[in-house]
């Protein structure tokens, strides 16, 4: 095992080295990079008038523009002065300590960006996880074991429909029926938690949480139940059809002992050996379209924004961080393959 670990470990370098060379190269050919995007701002700026126009005085100069000397310091002031090898192995470096510079136009460290939006991320991605096990796993063995009855005809109807509608639409189905739009006014329209959260006592807060999850954790899981579901009742199914049931079964030993002492552990092997990853990945969430929806300042608008506005150190830093953690997490069910499934071997993983 050790070994193993070992040389998965060591191939994470050359693998994030890839991830983050691909990503840096095409960077450097995107039309709009930070220094339009300045450029932009100072234009926008100065032809705004009053305090704006001041402030940009003696850098932009109206219909003439910037003069060559000032486009130099302002490469110089995003590194771009320098040849792209040479900032790609500096970037390298830094975030080999986790250093990750500052934002282009926002700043601030990219680490405490992404720490300040980890909240609303953290809250989507764990309640929607947490709920997609908790619901589906049960109803999954609940399926199997009624296998082509009333309930499992009408259970599949259900989450494949919800699988079918897009988490976006499902939100602003949910604004519009229970958020003050044309129907009724049940739930709050934004936010993670109401303006007056920090005079609430801890159980109000609790409570204004909940409150202001339901809408967007409700848009965020139902299309999760699907795959999940009908994973955990096709797995069952393939195990009950086993040998070794039906021999359990012939021994006298009840439908519960036969299921829940012998069937529930193999059968869960592909959705355990999937958490580690479903779990880290949960940190990280972050869904643009429900966090535009309802206001929530997460990771998926962060990474939308920094990518418009080309904010480069945000946009890598995050990739950086995601890409490290998901080898992380595909590291972690490996291993949890052999500590579920004693039959399964490091040797074969490797092949």
């Amino acid at each position: 095992m050790a070994n193993y670990i070992l040389k998965r470990l060591l191939l994470m370098i050359p693998t994030l080295f890839g991830v983050m060379l691909i990503t840096f190269a095409v960077t450097q050919f995107v039309p709009g990079g930070p220094v339009e995007q300045l450029v932009h701002q100072l234009q926008r700026g100065a032809t705004e008038g009053g305090e704006s126009a001041s402030m940009v005085q003696g850098v932009y100069r109206g219909a003439q523009g910037l003069d060559e000397a000032r486009l130099n310091e302002i490469r110089a002031l995003y590194g771009f002065d320098r040849p792209a090898w040479e900032r790609f192995v500096e970037m390298m470096g830094n975030y080999l300590r986790f250093d990750f510079g500052e934002s282009y136009f926002r700043h601030q460290s990219v680490m405490d960006l992404i720490v300040s939006k980890l909240p609303v991320s953290i809250s989507l991605g764990l309640w929607t996880f947490f709920l997609t096990y908790l619901i589906s796993i049960p109803l999954g063995i609940a399926k199997a074991v009624r296998d082509g009855s009333p309930f499992d005809v009408a259970t599949s109807t259900l989450v494949l429909v919800g699988y079918a509608i897009p988490g976006f639409v499902l939100g602003i189905a949910l604004l519009v029926l229970f958020g003050g739009g044309s129907f009724w006014s049940v739930f709050p329209l934004r936010g993670l938690v109401s303006d007056n959260w920090a005079e609430l006592s801890w159980p109000a807060r609790i409570l204004d949480y909940l409150w202001h999850m339901v809408l967007p954790i409700t848009a965020s899981v139902v299309g999760s139940f699907a795959v999940m579901t009908l994973l955990t009742k096709n797995s069952f199914l393939e195990e009950i059809r086993k040998q070794y049931v039906l021999t359990a079964r012939a021994k006298g030993l009840s439908e519960n002992r036969v299921l829940y002492g012998h069937v529930f552990r193999n059968a869960l092997i592909p959705l355990v050996t999937g958490f580690p990853a479903a779990f880290i990945g949960a940190f990280f969430t972050g869904s643009l379209l429900i966090e535009t929806i309802f206001s929530l300042d997460g990771l998926g608008l962060l990474s939308y924004e920094s990518v418009l506005m080309r904010d480069y150190p945000v946009v890598l830093g995050s990739l950086y961080i995601f890409t490290l953690m998901g080898l992380v997490a595909k590291l972690l069910s490996d291993i949890s393959y052999v500590l579920v499934d004693p039959r399964i071997q490091f040797g074969s993983l490797e092949r």
